[in-house]
């Protein structure tokens, strides 16, 4: 049973706390505090990863000195052990001596994981319990979501303030089994439930709509405690975690790899400016199956659609407009009334950009690639009247594309032989993350004009080679802004704020590059949680 002890007042607890609790890391008690100061300012919700440091005992009257003279913050003190997914490396008594001194030094709230308590002796909770601090049991799974209730049922009987569950989504619809968990508990207000992992935005966004008493978010990018989360500054300014409710609608682009993608930050901007309450999400879609069960299950009501399902998604569509079925390949849908219909904002992305500076009627281009965007471009540019030929690593898809379309394909050595007016790369070689040797080199680029469909990083390698040879550009900042334009159109029935989503866009492709040149490669990351 539980002894009544002078514990800080749930309801209390609740009134002061904040939707998004900020995880401080660092070496020493000094960097620790450097980092509090400056999060403080916009997030008052913190967790201070006591086993980040070599010794947290000593630590303990610093930081308890800090949250004297910082009223306003409500703070958790963590000290999980490596065996768990943490960093500290001393025992079980150990990890309760440091929880138990936190909580004479002014911490609000401790988190103790379910191992540990479970083997605790019996009385050892209570004496934690006495220093009046609340308690957090918490359950991590770094391997998959799995037996939800299971893990709940293990955790009550230790009466906590408040019950971490933090599994694993292998998949996207892992999200949805967290969420529909945390709705069935909706009897119990105290419930924390996030997903780890790049599936994981999902919860990490719309957790707190299912229930979730808060979530967890990094102070700056590359200070992440677990698998997957995302910067508090992004989860508050750029999916507006605070303003999604009930009515919200969802919205994401689907493909894979999909971290890199600016299109959550593009639209969600645009969603703002024009206040439209909807929010964006990055959805990690490794199986088509996957991604067309949560947009049915969350529902989300429209997709971007990326490499590799442009081509694979077109036979779940009930509809799509001509051109989309012209092309055989999709990069919109809109989901009314439980079915999805497919748009194609691809073309006009790609041969509006070429016809302010050329007229394709008679025109001879070259397109890189035969995937969903270079069947944009191709049938695009055919129907303005160009003569296309086709150049891919895998010759039997040019020709089945060429024959779709009434084009040629051409050899990599007949290159340097040929001379074109455009030249478009609709592969993903050049992108962020994406490892592959260049497709053209410096002789092949006999052309008028090079365009990169990819737009992440801002000077892709094919448009360094083009400048170098006084070659004009087209990046593929113009083709991403137009066609995400058109779908935001699709999606809201508004016109969009094209100005503000090309600002947005380069601003923050200017601060990775800026971003990349400034921070040397970061260590190995070992597995940690929160």
């Amino acid at each position: 049973m539980r002894v009544n002890v002078p514990t800080v007042a749930p309801q209390f607890l609740r009134s002061r706390i904040g939707k998004v609790c900020v995880p401080i890391i660092g070496a020493t008690p000094a960097e620790m505090l450097e980092k509090a100061s400056a999060v403080v300012k916009e997030t008052p919700f913190l967790e201070f990863r006591l086993d980040y440091l070599e010794k947290p005992l000593l630590a303990l009257p610093k930081l308890k000195h800090f949250l004297s003279e910082n009223t306003a913050v409500t703070a958790i003190a963590t000290c999980r052990r490596a065996a768990n997914g943490g960093k500290f490396s001393g025992n079980l008594a150990a990890e309760m001596e440091i929880l138990s001194k936190a909580g004479t030094s002014g911490f609000h709230i401790v988190d103790l994981e379910l191992e540990s308590a479970e083997s605790l002796k019996k009385g050892e909770l209570q004496k934690l319990r006495e220093t009046g601090v609340a308690l957090i049991v918490s359950h991590h799974d770094f391997t998959a979501t799995k037996d939800l209730d299971g893990i709940f049922k293990r955790i009550e009987p230790f009466q906590p303030d408040f019950i971490k569950i933090v599994p694993t989504a292998k998949t996207l619809t892992d999200n949805v089994t967290l969420m529909r968990f945390i709705e069935r508990m909706d009897d119990h207000s105290n419930i924390v439930g996030v997903c780890m992992g790049d599936a994981g935005i999902i919860s990490r966004v719309l957790g707190l709509r299912a229930g979730s008493a808060f979530t967890f978010a990094a102070a700056t990018a590359g200070e992440e405690t677990a698998p997957g989360q995302i910067a508090a500054r992004t989860l508050i300014e750029t999916y507006r975690i605070d303003q999604v409710d009930a009515a919200t609608k969802v919205y994401g682009v689907a493909g894979n790899p999909i971290r890199s993608s600016l299109s959550p930050i593009m639209m969600n901007t645009a969603f703002r400016r024009e206040t439209v309450n909807a929010v964006y999400l990055a959805l990690q879609a490794n199986k088509l199956s996957d991604l067309l069960k949560l947009v049915h299950e969350i529902p989300i009501q429209g997709l971007s659609v990326t490499m590799p399902l442009k081509q694979e998604i077109m036979a779940h569509l009930e509809k799509t407009d001509p051109l989309s079925a012209k092309i055989g390949a999709c990069n919109t849908v809109l989901r009314q009334d439980g079915k999805l219909y497919g748009f194609n904002t691809d073309v006009a992305g790609i041969t509006g950009p070429i016809e302010k500076r050329m007229s394709l009627r008679g025109a001879k281009a070259l397109v890189l690639g035969a995937g969903g965007a270079a069947r944009a471009a191709v049938f695009g540019m055919r129907d303005k009247g160009a003569d296309v030929f086709i150049l891919n690593r895998t010759a039997e898809t040019a020709q089945k594309l060429a024959k779709q379309s009434g084009s040629k394909t051409i050899k990599k050595d007949a290159l340097a032989k040929t001379t074109f007016d455009v030249i478009v790369n609709a592969t993903p070689i050049g992108m962020t993350g994406i490892k592959g040797a260049p497709i053209l080199e410096a002789a092949d680029l006999n052309t008028k004009l090079v365009f990169d469909l990819v737009y992440n990083p801002l000077e892709t390698p094919l448009l360094r080679l083009a400048r170098q040879q006084s070659i004009p550009i087209i990046t593929g900042i113009e083709m991403f802004v137009q066609q995400g334009a058109r779908q935001f159109e699709i999606f809201t029935g508004k016109p969009a704020p094209e100005e503000e989503m090309l600002r947005v866009v380069i601003h923050s492709l200017r601060q990775q590059a800026e971003s990349a040149t400034e921070t040397p490669a970061p260590p190995a990351k070992t597995k940690k949680a929160s």
